[in-house]
This record gives structure tokens, C-alpha cells and sequence, in this order.
């Protein structure tokens, strides 16, 4: 699942990041309104955070430039204001929910699942052949068998599965594991993909990761 962080204070949004991305998120980050409204239209986040107080356009006019353009993710808007009448007003222009600084991670964490139940799909099972990934309680099981993945191996995997049967390029993959600001060594996509399919295959009779040359990955319960 991927979620867009839109905040100034690059404290509060490392710390932000480094807790979702434990999470098994995908993170971007940017602290200002131009760039969230840009983003926000190239990419299929889950989640936005949006801060109220940012540079450029402020959040509350991010929140409603994004419902004019008909983009439905959820947005969660943070801000040290607290009066019934500014939560009104966020939620009057199309915010889902409203948190006010200061606030704990544990309850942001907890409004991020709600607005996931509340927009469907994301949290029914998924699988392939004997492979099964719940992305609510994010355990991965084969066969009998719970597999044990790191945050970026979850999130790879999620994303394999979510398109099963279809060949996904790599430059797709390597988007879906790193955020914009980190750099991409050239053979790490290959380094995850190694260790997801010891995880997955190594013990199993039929693979299900497989590789196209020049082409991408795929998985898929089909017999080459």
C-alpha cells in the first residue's frame, strides 16, 4: 500500500516515514501543495497525509483542487487547529478525516486502516496457487507454512499479486519499493527479487516468481 506524506517539517515527516514504511507502506514525501496535487495525479496512492500548514498552496486548498479534479484518495489533513469550525471546514472541501497536532502514531496508524476499510477492496485476501497475503493483518502463508518478509519484500510481493498473471517492468517494481528521494542502485531490484523468491520458492516444487528477459517479472500459479 502506498501513501503520500505532504509536510513541511522534515522532522515530523521522517518520523512519519520511517513509522509507515515499519508498516510495510510504501512512502512518498513532499512538503509543498504544488507537488502533492502533481504526485497525487501520477500515482495510485492508498492514503494521503496532508498537512494544513505547507509552502505554496496550503493544504486546505490542495484538499480542494484534488476533489475538483475528481481524485478520490482518502486524505487525512494534520493541524495544530482545533476549532469544531476548521474541522467542519476541512471536511466541507472533501478532507476524510481531521487530526490535530500534537498526536500519536498509534492513532494516526489506526485512522489510516479505517479509511482503508472504508474505501473496500484493499483488505481481501489475496493469492496465488497455495500462496496467501493478507493485507490487513500483512502475514504471508504457503501452504502451512507463514513466511517471514521484511517491509520492502512485503511490499514488492503485494504488488506481484495484486497484478498476478501479468508481467510488471521493473522500473513499476522499483517505484513500488523506493521513494522518490532515494537512489536506485542499478542491480537492487534484482537483490529482492533473489531473496523474495528463496522465500516464496526455494522449497517448493512449483514456482510461482517468474522472470521475462528484457520484459520483467510475473506471478503466476501457470506451469511454464
Amino acid at each position: 500500500m502506498k501513501v503520500l506524506i505532504v509536510e513541511d517539517d522534515t522532522k515530523i515527516a521522517a518520523f512519519l516515514k520511517k513509522g509507515l514504511e515499519e508498516e510495510y507502506f510504501c512512502v512518498d514525501i513532499c512538503d509543498n501543495g504544488e507537488d502533492a496535487i502533481y504526485l497525487s495525479g501520477m500515482n495510485a496512492y492508498d492514503v494521503i497525509i496532508l498537512d494544513i500548514m505547507i509552502k505554496g498552496l496550503q493544504g486546505d486548498q490542495v484538499c480542494q483542487k484534488l476533489r475538483e479534479q475528481k481524485i478520490a484518495i482518502p486524505i487525512i489533513m494534520l493541524s495544530a487547529k482545533s476549532t469544531i469550525s476548521d474541522k467542519v471546514s476541512l471536511l466541507n472541501l472533501g478532507a476524510d478525516d481531521y487530526l490535530t497536532k500534537p498526536f500519536s502514531f498509534d492513532e494516526l496508524l489506526a485512522r489510516i486502516h479505517v479509511q482503508l476499510r472504508k474505501h473496500d477492496h484493499k483488505e481481501v485476501l489475496l493469492s496465488v496457487g497455495d500462496l496467501i497475503l493478507n493485507p490487513l493483518t500483512k502475514t504471508v502463508t504457503r501452504g502451512s507454512e507463514a513466511i517471514a518478509l521484511t517491509a520492502k519484500e512485503y511490499v514488492l510481493l503485494e504488488y506481484l499479486m495484486r497484478h498476478k498473471n501479468a508481467i510488471i517492468e521493473e522500473r513499476l517494481l522499483e517505484e513500488q519499493i523506493f521513494s522518490m528521494e532515494q537512489s536506485i542502485q542499478s542491480n537492487i531490484l534484482n537483490v529482492y527479487m533473489y531473496r523474495l523468491r528463496t522465500k516464496i520458492d526455494k522449497n517448493f516444487e512449483l514456482k510461482l516468481i517468474k522472470t521475462y528477459r528484457n520484459q520483467g517479472y510475473t506471478i503466476s500459479d501457470a506451469t511454464l
